[in-house]
């Protein structure tokens, strides 16, 4: 069993707990009412697009706020985990560097982690989880990484939304598992056909918990204008290296499963858990069983 976390997915990340979340892609509405709705959710973390979605910082504010506002969860955690999909994506270097504004920002809100969609290249990759660390967090720094470079003042309006203080959350607003006392999860979308080319390395960044193959847009960039119905054979292909890179590298995969493949998913490794909205939360409740789940939602 292990310890008990601020954030409720690397908690059950860190038992070897599938976990399974909600909201789109395209945006899931930023209000204080919906975060008061939210903090009951059947997820283990709230998904949050701004890839595709607005870019709302006061909404996330208030969101979280809302959240905050009839926490702790039954699980007993001050609120669900959030995870936002960046809007900056990992072309290169310079492009994460050039909008790491954005990171400091997002996090100052109190979400406990981050996505990298299109992480192109292992530069976009370091930048990323530099962008995401404190300079005094020293675990895992040398050829992969440098010190980190985010800066000071936001952990004065993170804090409370965690239910600690700002000197407590200096010290555990930090990229797990890399930091076994980490409390921030940063992810990966593998998405593009230039991202797979250098995928070890990009999966090798310390920091990194956890990857997908996006589907849909590596269809995109195969030339498809939606996604094969049964995958061909060279996006398998692609589905299979990628995972074949998260296990090598301790990397959680994320993944698609519904109620009637959970099982299958499990037993294959996946251990973060996308759905379709409308069967959900029985996917999720299918899932639980199946693993012997007990910490409840």
């Amino acid at each position: 069993m292990g310890r008990k976390y601020i954030n409720r997915a690397i908690e059950l990340l860190d038992q070897n707990q599938p976990i399974y979340y909600d909201g789109g892609h395209t945006g899931h509405e930023l209000t204080f009412e919906r975060g008061r709705a939210d903090c009951k959710t059947w997820a283990d973390y709230i998904n949050i697009g701004m890839e595709h979605g607005s870019f709302d910082l006061k909404g996330l504010e208030e969101f979280m706020q809302g959240l905050l506002d009839v926490g702790p969860t039954a699980s007993g955690h001050n609120s669900p985990a959030v995870i936002v999909e960046l809007p900056v994506v990992g072309s290169s270097i310079e492009a994460v560097r050039a909008n790491a504004w954005q990171i400091t920002q997002i996090l100052a809100k109190g979400v406990h982690g981050l996505v990298l969609c299109h992480a192109e290249t292992p530069g976009a990759v370091k930048a990323f989880v530099e962008s995401c660390r404190y300079p005094f967090h020293r675990l895992g720094l040398g050829s992969k990484i440098d010190e980190g470079r985010r800066g000071s003042a936001g952990q004065d309006s993170a804090a409370p939304i965690w239910g600690i203080t700002p000197k407590e959350y200096l010290e555990v607003a930090d990229a797990w598992p890399l930091n076994p006392n980490g409390e921030l999860l940063l992810g990966l979308k593998i998405e593009n056909k230039r991202a797979v080319e250098k995928l070890g390395e990009t999966l090798s960044t310390p920091g990194i918990a956890f990857a997908e193959w996006g589907p849909g847009d590596m269809s995109m960039s195969l030339g498809y204008r939606a996604l094969p119905q049964p995958l061909t054979k060279e996006l398998l292909e692609i589905r299979n290296k990628v995972f074949a890179g998260c296990k090598e590298n301790g990397v959680k995969f994320l993944e698609h499963a519904t109620p009637e493949t959970i099982q299958e998913k499990i037993r294959e490794g996946v251990r973060i858990v996308s759905t379709d909205g409308d069967v959900g939360e029985d996917t999720a409740a299918a899932g639980r069983h199946y693993s012997g789940r007990s910490l409840p939602v």
